[in-house]
């Protein structure tokens, strides 16, 4: 279980948020930057969430971390907790009908200004590991900045992007190619 002290706070956060998500009717939300230590779960009975926080690493301290609050309907369906993958990804696989499944993957990557870059590098290629371990044909939704033109990335990116694409996002869409 993952040290949940509040310090000085009236509310744990994960009160907090998850009564916005229940204000806003959301089952499932990701998190990064969650600074609890170790992995487990946390249910916030009066909104019906559970919290999910996942480190690999209790020992490189509070810096970072990722999580997700899961409504308690879904929750409770789970057949398994959410995993975490290497330092800054985690997914979880919801039950659908029929014996299907979705795998959703949190990932926190690193900024443009990554220092140094043999850990954006390495970020890269376990991401690249972690797609190839699912199945071919299943469909990913990124929140990056990878740009607009669909012509050029026929059948990895979609007609709805906005901006332009930056170094981060054509890496992501270099991996999604393969």
């Amino acid at each position: 279980m993952f040290d949940a002290v509040q310090g000085n706070r009236p509310e744990r956060r994960s009160a907090l948020i998850t009564r916005e998500l229940s204000r806003l009717n959301v089952d499932i939300a990701t998190l990064s930057d969650v600074h609890f230590l170790g992995e487990g779960s946390l249910p916030e009975h009066g909104v019906g969430y559970t919290f999910f926080c996942l480190r690999k690493r209790a020992t490189d301290g509070r810096i970072s971390g990722l999580g997700c609050m899961v409504s308690i309907f879904i929750a409770d369906r789970l057949e398994n907790q959410p995993t975490s993958h290497y330092d800054c990804m985690m997914s979880m696989c919801l039950p659908l009908k029929n014996n299907q499944y979705v795998t959703l993957f949190n990932v926190y990557a690193p900024t443009l200004q990554a220092e140094p870059a043999e850990k954006k590098n390495k970020f890269y290629s376990e991401l690249r590991s972690l797609l190839q371990s699912t199945f071919a044909d299943d469909n990913c939704d990124f929140f990056a900045r990878v740009g607009q033109d669909a012509v050029a990335w026929k059948g990895v990116l979609g007609t709805h992007g906005i901006g332009n694409c930056n170094g981060n996002g054509r890496m992501l869409l270099e991996i999604c190619t393969e």
